[in-house]
């Protein structure tokens, strides 16, 4: 068999190593220069440090400090002041009415007002809790989602460069032939077609990775010069998950989203209370001490003692009470059909990433059993048959790349289940799968 064929037979078949799942490539630069970050660890970062989180968390804490301002009494009144005190002279023994006053008053609102003031910021503190929740169940899922899309960009970029690698193995080898007269030229420049068509996108595959890895890195808040480094071994063994119905009852029992909703609905509801409240009238209770100085001829003059019990009167109903009544009612008929619209979605989307966890999981494992295998041993026959002069180089080089795009899809399938996955776990707000690390 001449040297060139062998050489070429080698090369091929080195590249029919079946498919390792979990292999994950580490360049030496890598190992020495990168923070190796396993997904627990960069969820667990982000929860940490992402400044949105810590954002939305703060004003949950702002909020809960409301209920008890709005439960409490306005703040009394103290009142000083001089009565009946003549222009003429400015003496305070002159007239019998001249007195100095000190009052003290308090308003108090009537009851049951301030309860609902102080229930409604309270529904309204549990939903901003609520939607910290939610929002640790959107930040983990983003997380996950760019931290899968790097892991497939890797594996692509894997099998890219090991095809060019063959390819250039088989550009040498094609020349070999063609230089001996058993070979066409035509051979070696297809060969080297597809080896820029390889090289063109690895470039494009560079670029995509080093973009998700930033967009990583300021999810997880860490300076843009940290070096992102996957783990070498990922399990990839895709966990069974509960059943649709099983699913969705934890998603509309448990989803943060629609407990604030929830929570949002009982505060509108408590400030239509209040408002039909405001048409009872509000009091103020108070007391003042006059106090009179002696006679010019020393008689002593009896001090006074003042109560006094005011309300206001809501007269003006049509235009204020009636109003305040009918915008409260409006917002919670709106918190309302937000909440069912939520809900409607919420539903929609634990139905969608379901079937699409559920048919990654079962295409993934057909791709590694049945296409790959099939595509090996095309890849292996035809490079047999090219030996003997039954298969033209064409349907070597064809045979061999897309032996190389079904690894590459298994890939995307592969990923592309286990973003599901983290979608689901967003849409219900529950860990459903039994595996629940990704790491050794």
């Amino acid at each position: 068999m001449p040297a060139g064929i062998v050489f070429l037979a080698t090369i091929a078949l080195l590249s029919l190593v079946p498919l390792r799942p979990g292999q994950a490539q580490v360049t030496a630069d890598d190992s020495n220069q990168c923070e190796e970050l396993p997904l627990a660890r960069a969820v667990e970062i982000a929860m940490e440090k992402n400044p949105g989180l810590s954002a939305i968390q703060a004003r949950y804490e702002a909020l809960s400090a409301v209920p008890d301002q709005a439960g409490s009494l306005p703040d009394p009144i103290l009142s000083l002041g001089a009565l009946n005190l003549p222009l003429d002279s400015f003496d305070l023994n002159q007239e019998n009415m001249t007195q100095v006053q000190v009052g003290l008053s308090q308003k108090l609102p009537f009851p049951g007002k301030l309860k609902l003031r102080r229930q409604a910021a309270s529904f309204q503190a549990e939903a901003a809790a609520n939607q910290v929740d939610e929002a640790r169940l959107q930040l983990e899922r983003q997380v996950k989602i760019t931290w899968w899309d790097i892991y497939y960009l890797e594996q692509t970029l894997e099998i890219v460069r090991d095809n060019q690698d063959l390819l250039r193995s088989t550009v040498g080898a094609a020349r070999t032939k063609y230089a001996v007269g058993k070979g066409l030229q035509q051979d070696v420049l297809l060969a080297q077609l597809e080896l820029s068509k390889l090289l063109d996108r690895e470039i494009a595959l560079e670029n995509s990775l080093e973009k998700k890895k930033a967009d990583l890195v300021a999810l997880l808040d860490l300076p843009p010069t940290f070096c992102v480094s996957l783990p070498a071994t990922v399990v990839t063994t895709m966990p069974e998950v509960a059943s649709e119905d099983r699913l969705l009852q934890e998603a509309l029992r448990s989803r943060p989203v629609l407990l604030a909703l929830a929570r949002e609905r009982d505060a509108s509801t408590s400030r239509v209370e209040l408002a039909r409240k405001d048409y009872y009238p509000d009091f103020t209770v108070g007391a003042a001490y006059g106090y009179r100085q002696d006679t010019p001829d020393g008689s002593d003059r009896a001090d006074f003692a003042s109560f006094r019990l005011s309300l206001n009167l809501p007269i003006w109903s049509a235009t204020k009470q009636d109003r305040a009544v009918a915008q409260r009612t409006s917002e919670t008929l709106a918190v309302t059909h937000r909440l069912r619209d939520t809900r409607d979605r919420v539903i929609a989307e634990v139905q969608r990433e379901l079937s699409e966890y559920a048919s990654a999981r079962k295409q993934s494992r057909f791709y590694a059993t049945a296409i790959i295998p099939q595509a090996e041993q095309t890849a292996a026959a035809m490079l047999e048959g090219y030996q003997v002069n039954k298969v033209d180089f064409l349907n070597v080089v064809r045979a061999q790349l897309a032996l190389y795009n079904y690894k590459i899809t298994y890939w995307r399938l592969l990923t592309g289940g286990f973003k599901a996955l983290a979608g689901l776990e967003a849409a219900t707000g529950i860990q459903v799968g039994r595996e629940k690390n990704n790491e050794k």
